[in-house]
């Protein structure tokens, strides 16, 4: 018979760390405040077999797990964790508004600390603004009998997260819940408690009341040109101009007629787009992509951000898609087949919990590796990957809700061995061939690497008996 004595695995780089990994979890999912929103909700008296902390642990843990169903893979953990075994339809019962009211607790919780976290903006990102957000909606799908809660936008019974990304923090900061049959827009409202900050929207969000809202509000902002504006331009401070033209030109006039001829060089005029009152004043910038092809941007961002790195800027809005990808692939929220709306909203928001912690840690992680201390430092190390982070998770997850039981030395050292491990499943396998914009612009030069031989990662020691 072969022993596994220990997994010894590799410390070079900066290694997720142990005190991190263990705030995080005992932050958003602390006993004292888990208990007491039990007692508030009145969810633990509906079912005296019922443990419900390692319940609502095992919601939020499980969502990284994707063994197969939501509900079934939280009954799993659960069981696994040593609560009393009840059948499945007594377990699926207590998916009903009190755990619902529990959760969202859970998720304020989540999105405090979220929000209270030092923004990490590399190089010039944070130099005319407190952070970048970035707003989008992603759909679910849901079993047909909530059709009538949740209408899709076909026969289909779907709803809709709206969702507002931190760019500095790397997670969600606010999220809510809509039928997927409503529109985008109404559900972005740029207010007084946006000042200082940045926008990245997509077209589903564009108006021209968006664009004033946030020039009122002090709001810098990165929003792709809408088809059916017209911008007309008042000035050009850099383009291909072949003569002059009168303030106040149709943009696409003075293309027509070759006056200003896109010739592979950036774009950067001052415009205005709508018409009388609506009429709204920015910059608008042409960046050709590889293919050729100009891409035109609206800003309010002062002159001194070339279009370049407005282009690099928009490139940043990708983050929130992976975030959504992070969301699903990795935590489950496609994956959710309840059957009553209170049992929907309560694994929603488990999984985007889940999906925030995972956010969190790869922020704490990313703080203490620091951006370079000198511009085009080449990265030596692969960088911690959300995507790969939560999958780590997801294989840790038993361990990762038992260690939350234990206190002391136990404690201490469980929470250093996960952190080895998470350190080691959880950097990313693509850093090279395809890093993301966000660690190009914190400074770090990438070059692409060539196929090694495969090696060994961990030193495993056996002992035979």
């Amino acid at each position: 018979m072969i022993l596994l004595a220990f997994i010894e695995f590799p410390r070079e780089g900066v290694s997720v760390n142990a005190s991190d990994l263990r705030e995080v979890f005992e932050t958003v999912l602390p006993e004292a405040a888990l208990r007491a929103a039990v007692e508030a909700a009145g969810l633990q008296e509906r079912e005296r077999k019922l443990s419900a902390q390692r319940l609502l642990r095992a919601m939020v843990i499980a969502a990284a797990t994707g063994h197969g169903g939501r509900q079934a893979d939280v009954m799993r953990l659960y069981f696994e964790l040593g609560a009393e075994r009840v059948v499945r339809g007594g377990f699926y019962a207590w998916f009903g508004r009190p755990l619902e009211a529990v959760m969202e607790c859970i998720r304020d919780r989540a999105l405090a600390y979220g929000a209270a976290q030092p923004c990490d903006l590399p190089g010039w990102l944070g130099e005319h603004v407190r952070d970048w957000h970035i707003v989008d909606s992603s759909t679910v799908k849901l079993d047909a009998r909530l059709k009538g809660e949740y209408p899709g936008a076909g026969d289909y019974a779907a709803l809709k997260v709206h969702k507002r990304f931190s760019v500095g923090i790397g997670t969600a900061i606010d999220y809510h819940l809509s039928p997927a049959r409503e529109h985008d827009a109404p559900h972005l409202t740029i207010d007084a408690s946006w000042s200082g900050l940045g926008l990245l929207a997509d077209l589903g969000y564009a108006s021209l009341k968006l664009l004033r809202d946030c020039a009122s509000h002090d709001v810098k902002y990165v929003i792709r040109l809408k088809e059916n504006w017209k911008p007309r331009v008042q000035s050009i401070t850099r383009g291909n101009l072949t003569r002059t033209f009168a303030a106040d030109s149709d943009l696409d006039l003075l293309l027509a007629d070759e006056t200003l001829v896109l010739d592979g060089s950036v774009l950067d005029a001052r415009v205005e787009v709508g018409q009388g009152r609506q009429r709204v004043a920015c910059r608008l910038v042409g960046v050709p992509n590889p293919e050729g092809e100009y891409c035109f941007y609206l800003t309010n961002l002062p002159g001194v951000v070339g279009p370049r790195q407005i282009a690099d800027l928009y490139r940043v809005r990708w983050e929130i898609e992976s975030d959504n990808k992070l969301d699903k692939s990795c935590h489950a929220l496609d994956q959710i087949g309840a059957r009553t709306g209170p049992a929907v909203r309560a694994l929603v928001h488990a999984s985007m919990v889940s999906s925030m912690m995972v956010g969190l840690l790869a922020h704490h992680h990313r703080r203490r590796e620091a951006p370079p201390a000198q511009a085009n430092t080449e990265r030596a190390t692969a960088p911690i990957h959300p995507q790969s982070l939560a999958r780590a998770m997801g294989s840790a997850a038993q361990s990762l809700a038992a260690a939350l039981e234990l206190t002391g030395a136990q404690a201490d050292r469980r929470w250093r061995e996960l952190a080895a491990r998470l350190t080691h499943l959880g950097k990313d396998p693509n850093w090279r061939n395809r890093p993301s914009i966000l660690d190009q612009l914190r400074g770090w030069r990438i070059t692409p690497g060539r196929p090694r031989k495969a090696r060994t990662a961990s030193v495993v020691r056996v002992q035979a008996a």
